[in-house]
């Protein structure tokens, strides 16, 4: 049976510019994909220089890109975000401004082949989103025309599982069966945020048929932290049954934060890859 394939989002640079140091950090503690989280203050996928370097980092690196996580604020700096993209958004300039940045993101795939764009319908309840934030008929339009230009590029859109009305798991599975009427469009399951939202083994078993790939932190319930695994509350021998019950072989793609040096998380990640391998292993 081939080994299952574990990667690291840049997330864990997010207050950084990403760099060479950062993918051969990750490398370096045995992980063979990575996930680029598109801030342009930590990459800036405008610029085909920023492309054609990270191009290059991934290869002397020995790291695939899995995919693209598209654009969710105008900056990330100091811990902060700069103000929202959000593809849901009522507001025709706001939401084709969203578009237009996670479009940006999606170019990357036309010099630098990924198979995921991981996209948010819609703001985390964290950020108090009105209903013009969050509209469904606004989210439809933004995600059918990412649909459209993905597709060609080989890509497709996963809607990330996100605190709020729009984007919990059956939500989300009622948005992709009956509000798309294409394919190339399905889910994202982020453990943490699925943890904090109630039953993480029952957000795997309602999104199963529409699982393309998965954001894997802890936390204890309350707040976003990205935790390694096993820092938190997450029950992981029932979250790893579940995702095996399910037929899930695909990348486990680690969406960590770092709590304190971003090498002493990934010596942490290393050892948490680990102990979900033997609980795979069965």
């Amino acid at each position: 049976m081939a080994k299952r394939p574990f990667g690291i989002s840049t997330h864990l640079y997010h207050n950084h510019r990403l760099c060479r140091e950062h993918l051969q950090e990750i490398g370096a503690h045995g992980f063979e994909r990575v996930e680029l989280f598109a801030t342009r203050t930590h990459f800036d996928y405008h610029n085909p220089a920023a492309v054609a370097d990270l191009q290059q980092w991934l290869a002397e690196a020995g790291l695939v890109l899995h995919g693209v996580h598209a654009p969710i604020g105008e900056s990330f700096s100091g811990g902060r975000w700069g103000p929202p993209l959000t593809l849901a958004s009522a507001d025709r300039d706001a939401r084709e401004r969203a578009v237009r940045e996670a479009e940006l993101a999606l170019q990357i795939a036309r010099r630098l082949p990924f198979g995921t764009l991981v996209a948010h319908i819609g703001l985390p309840r964290t950020q108090q989103p009105t209903t013009a934030d969050n509209s469904r008929d606004a989210a439809r339009r933004s995600i059918d025309e990412l649909q459209r230009l993905a597709e060609p590029l080989g890509v497709v859109v996963a809607l990330e599982v996100i605190p709020n009305e729009l984007s919990r798991a059956g939500s989300l599975v009622h948005f992709v069966e009956d509000v798309l009427d294409r394919g190339g469009v399905g889910i994202c399951l982020d453990f943490g945020h699925a943890h904090m939202d109630g039953d993480l083994v029952e957000a795997i078993e309602t999104v199963s048929e529409h699982l393309l790939t998965t954001h894997v932190h802890d936390n204890r319930g309350r707040t976003d932290d990205h935790l390694v695994p096993f820092e938190g509350t997450i029950d992981w021998p029932s979250a790893l049954t579940a995702i095996q019950k399910v037929g899930y072989d695909g990348t486990l793609l680690l969406e960590i934060a770092a709590h304190g040096s971003a090498k002493d998380t990934l010596v942490k990640a290393r050892k948490a890859r680990g102990r979900m391998e033997k609980l795979l292993a069965g």
